[in-house]
């Protein structure tokens, strides 16, 4: 499990604690294969057992330093066939807005926060898996140019607010973006 050091959500009527966890280590992506599970994630915990009642992984094999841990926002929205759910909206680091129904953990949607995130394409909301785009990556054979957002990520470790009336996030916002030169030593 990736660590975790705060930004944590609480919901009385489903009794969860929501939460991030950061980035896998080392740094370097070539010595850790695989998706390094339960890092990256956000986390629904029953608040009485600790039990995980769901994980979603935002970025698997995280190879920019994109730690998830920012702000879980709690709302309650109607979805597009009128019906109210709780859901759960996490601006991460790598540039995308997650937002989950908060009960279950089901991905509702996943977009960019601007059209210069481009170490993604896009996130495939059948498996909630983001699509990337191999110029940008961190791989030892490759310099990578204007990788955006950076690893401080387009939306750091802020907080954010929900205005219920206007159904409208606020969030401060990062845009910087990194060259990422790999050598050995």
């Amino acid at each position: 499990c990736g660590t975790q050091w705060g930004w944590y959500a609480y919901d009385p009527g489903t009794n969860l604690i929501y939460f991030g966890t950061g980035n896998p280590a080392p740094w370097n992506e070539t010595m850790r294969p695989g998706d390094n599970k339960w890092t990256m994630t956000i986390f629904g915990r029953d608040a009485d057992t600790g039990e995980a009642k769901f994980g979603y992984q935002k970025t698997p094999h995280d190879e920019w330093d994109y730690a998830g841990v920012n702000v879980m926002m709690l709302s309650d929205q109607k979805d597009k066939d009128g019906k109210m759910r709780k859901l759960l909206t996490h601006p991460d680091r790598n540039g995308i807005v997650y937002t989950l129904d908060r009960t279950d953990g089901t991905l509702v949607s996943a977009n960019k926060i601007d059209d210069t995130v481009n170490v993604f394409k896009s996130v495939d909301l059948k498996t909630g898996t983001p699509v990337r785009d191999p110029e940008y990556g961190t791989r030892m054979d490759h310099l990578a140019k204007d990788i955006c957002p950076s690893a401080m990520g387009y939306h750091n470790q802020g907080h954010d607010s929900y205005d219920p009336k206007r159904q409208a996030f606020y969030m401060g916002i990062n845009h910087i973006c990194m060259d990422w030169e790999p050598f050995m030593l």
